[in-house]
Order: structure tokens, then sequence, then C-alpha cells
């Protein structure tokens, strides 16, 4: 009984549990239900007031819509305004140019109505004319026995012939009359000028040799495989020539600068006699600063002798890069030196500003001490250069003028170029080599012989004078004189040429006679 009546109590706790969790469940259900549907009121509410604020805002855009509408309706209506009253002021304008174009069409028709009447007229006259002077050649082709062709041919023949003497005639008397005038006066200043130069003619050439005390010194120059002579290269920037010449190597550089430090580098060592990668780096540095202490000297030595002060250290520099220079022959620096004493001197003699002078005469050449290392003429690096170190106008216009590049704007500028010209064609300045030399010659003789009449030509004095022999039947005498004009001028336009060039003309008249 005592266990039936634990398993009642159990069965009756169990069964008020069940009872309790169902009970709890359904409060809780209602407890749910009624957050839920206080939910779902606030969820109606902010949908409300959304819904509210939308409309709100709708009405505000619409109404700002209607506004901005209207303000362009109103911009539109007027630009419409502006345009009809601006294309009704065009129409007024077009309609009164349609009256004027009418009126003066009808009074360009009244006055071609003129023009015809009086181009009528004017034709019958002149066909009355031609009458008259068709009937008049008539008579004058009777009378005189030529036809109107034949006489046209003669009267053109005795005009040309006739031109061709006063124009001879004229030639004649003005290089007579302006070599009377100029030649005395200018074979003395340039006289007295070269008299006075004291320059040193023996003009220096570039040496590329480099003579050796024995040949066992050439294989320790080349070294190992060549490694010293490949150091030697790269370092200097020369290409070494060691062939069987005994006793000599030869130093090939386009820039005379970097071969004289390569001389000077090659000279070194072999008076070292040691001889590797590392010494030659070494000894090319010393002698690098040697060659370049030896251009500046001789660029100060070079103003001091020339008289020229105040002159920019940078282009003291250069004058003295001229010094390893060489054109044709001639040293550059000699040849600047020259140019400044002649033109220095011949300022003096005309009573010209003899300081100018004598600087444009150093500094005209000043642009060959670059034209190895920068694009450009050596005219226009020397101009440039001038420029960039505050030479003064008078001096770059004698530099830019000195080959006829440019026009001289002062008598400075043209005593340069006669010196120039004095310089680099005094004999013995400057030599050329034989085939240079063979197509100038040519080249003279060719220009001669391209005109017509022209029978032979003859190139003599090392190009100094053309001589040419002319067919006398189709060359007058009063020709010869303009022809030889003609050939000096193509002479000077077509070739480049020291000093001048004399044109001479040979005309030989040959009469015949037979006996029989």
């Amino acid at each position: 009984m005592q266990w039936i009546s634990i398993v009642c109590a159990v069965a009756g706790l169990i069964i008020g549990a069940i009872a309790g969790f169902f009970i709890g469940t359904a409060h809780r259900k209602r407890v749910a239900e009624a957050a839920i549907g206080s939910a779902e009121k606030e969820a109606a509410k902010i949908v409300s007031d959304a819904l509210s604020a939308a409309e709100a805002k709708k009405k505000e855009a619409i109404l700002e819509a209607k506004d901005e509408i209207h303000k362009q309706r109103s911009e539109t209506e007027k630009e419409l305004r502006e345009r009809r009253s601006e294309v009704q002021r065009l129409e007024k304008r077009i309609t009164q140019k349609e009256e004027n174009l009418d009126k003066k069409s009808d009074n360009l028709e009244k006055k071609e109505e003129i023009l015809d009447g009086k181009i009528k007229t004017a034709e019958a006259k002149l066909e009355e004319l031609e009458t008259m002077k068709k009937s008049q050649l008539e008579i004058l082709e009777r009378i005189s026995g030529f036809t109107q062709e034949q006489a046209k041919s003669y009267i053109i023949t005795q005009l040309d012939d006739k031109l061709d003497h006063e124009k001879a005639v004229k030639i004649k008397e003005y290089e007579q009359k302006t070599r009377d005038e100029s030649d005395s006066i200018a074979r003395e200043i340039i006289t007295t000028a070269i008299q006075r130069c004291a320059a040193d003619h023996a003009a220096e050439a570039t040496v590329s040799v480099v003579p050796l005390p024995n040949d066992e010194m050439k294989g320790r120059i080349i070294g190992r495989e060549g490694r010293n002579v490949r150091t030697i290269e790269m370092i200097t920037g020369v290409s070494l020539i060691i062939d069987d010449t005994p006793e000599v190597i030869t130093i090939s550089s386009f820039d005379p600068v970097r071969r004289e430090v390569a001389r000077v580098t090659l000279e070194k060592l072999i008076q070292d006699g040691r001889i590797h990668p590392a010494r030659i780096e070494e000894l090319y540095e010393k002698a690098k600063r040697e060659v370049e202490q030896t251009i500046k000297q001789t660029g100060e030595r070079a103003v001091i002798e020339a008289g020229v002060n105040n002159v920019n250290p940078e282009i003291v520099k250069l004058l003295g890069r001229l010094k390893y220079r060489t054109s044709y022959g001639q040293n550059v620096l000699k040849h600047s030196l020259e140019v400044s004493y002649i033109a220095g001197l011949m300022a003096a003699e005309l009573g010209s500003d003899v300081k100018s002078a004598k600087r444009a005469g150093l500094l005209h050449d000043i642009g060959k001490a670059l034209d190895h290392e920068m694009e450009g003429t050596h005219v226009s690096l020397g101009v440039e250069f001038a420029k960039r170190y505050k030479e003064n106008d008078i001096i770059v216009n004698a530099i830019e003028a000195h080959h006829g590049g440019a026009e001289p704007k002062s008598t400075t500028a043209v005593l340069v170029q006669a010196a120039d010209a004095i310089s680099a064609a005094r004999p013995g300045a400057r030599r050329e080599d034989l085939q240079n030399y063979i197509k100038r010659l040519e080249s003279l003789e060719n220009i001669a012989t391209s005109f017509e009449g022209v029978e032979r030509s003859f190139a003599i004095q090392a190009g100094r004078e053309v001589r040419i022999i002319v067919k006398p039947d189709m060359v007058s005498d009063d020709k010869m004189v303009i022809m030889a004009k003609e050939i000096a001028e193509k002479i000077e336009n077509s070739m480049d040429y020291p000093g001048e060039i004399k044109v001479n003309l040979i005309r030989e008249t040959r009469a015949f006679g037979v006996a029989k």
C-alpha cells in the first residue's frame, strides 16, 4: 500500500508538472500575442507617418518643378522675343541691301549699255586703224624690200648688238673707275698690314706618332693578350695603330685634345716603364691635368700676345684648345693670332677701332675648338659661345659674318673678313691634298665650259686663274666682258676657295685666204 501511495504521489506530481507546463505555455502565448499586436500597431503608425511625409515631399517637389518650368518658360520666351527682334532687324537690313543692289544693278545696266556703244565705236575705229596699218605695212615692205618678220629680226639684232656694246662699255667704265679709286688704297693698307705682321708662319702639324726606345717596349705596351692596349684605348678614347713599323706607335683620333692627352700618357708610360691598367689610369689623369694646364697657359699667352683684355676664362680655355686644331695644315691658334694682328693693323691704317678689330680677329674661329664635340658649324658654335660669355654685338656679328654667312654690320666685321682671307690665302699658309686639289681645278674648268660659246678652259696657277678660249663666231668682243662677269659670279656662288680667282677670256679672230 505504501508503494501504491508513492506511485500515486509521483503521478500527481507529474500531472501537476504537465498542467503547469501547459498553463505557462498558454500564458506566454497570450503575452506574445499582446506584444505582436502592439508592434503591428506601431508599424502601422510608422508606415502611415512615412506615407504622410512622402506625400508632403511629393507636393513640395511638384511645386518646385512647376516653379522651375515657369522660370525656364519665361527665359525661353524672353530669348525668343530677342531672337525675333534680331531676325526682324536682319530682315530689315537685308531688304535695304536688296534695294541698294537693285539700284546698283540698274546703274550697271545703264553703264553697260553706254560701254557697249563705246566698244562698238572703238571696234569700228580699230578695224579702220588695222586696215590703215596693213596698207602702210604693205607700202613699207614694198619700199624696204623686207617682210615684217625680217624687219623685226633685223631691228632686234641691231638692238642686241647695241645693248651688248653699251653694257660692255659701262662695265669697263665702272671697273676702271672702281679700280682707280680702290686699288691704290687697298694695296697700301694690305701691304702695310702684311709687312708689319710678324707672325710665325711655321704652322705646327698635329703629331700622331709616338717613338719607342725599342720593339720590346711595343710588346709591353700591348700587354698580355692586348690588355694594356685595350685599357689605353678605353680610357683615352683614341685608337692605337701598332703595325710592322719598328719602334713607332701611331695614335688615331678626330679629337686633337684627346689625341694629345693620349700622346702625353704614352710618353709618360714609356718613361716610367711600369705598364699595367692601374698605372695607365694614374698616368692618364696626370697627363690630362698637364694638357689642361697647357691649354690654359696657351690661351692666356695668346690673349696677351694679341693685346686683348677682359676675356672670359672659359673663352681663354677655348683659345688654348685651338693650339691642337689645324685647318688645311694651318694651325688655327696661329691663324687666329695672325688675323688679329692683320685686322688691328688695317683698323689702325683706316682710323677704326683697333681693340675691337683685334678682339674679333682673335675670337673669329673660336667655334673650331668645339666642332669635334658639338653639333653645328664652327661659325654657329662661335656665335653661341660669344653670346653666352657676354661678348658685345660687334664681336658676335664679326664672328657670324667672317665667312659671309651674315651681313657685316660694322667696319670691324669687314676687316675680320679681309684679314681672314689674307691669312688663309697667303703663300704657304695652307696645304691641300692632291685629290681635293684636282677636284677643285676640275670644278673650276667645268663651270667655265658650261657657258655657251666656250671652246676650252684651263685652270692655271694652282687654281688662282682660269683662262677661257671662246668661239669667235659666237662671242663678240663686247659680249666677252659680260661673260667674264657672269662666269666670275657663278664661281663665287658655286665654289669655296681662299683668296680670289682671275677669269681671263681669250677670243681669236682668223682670216683665211686660198691661192689657186
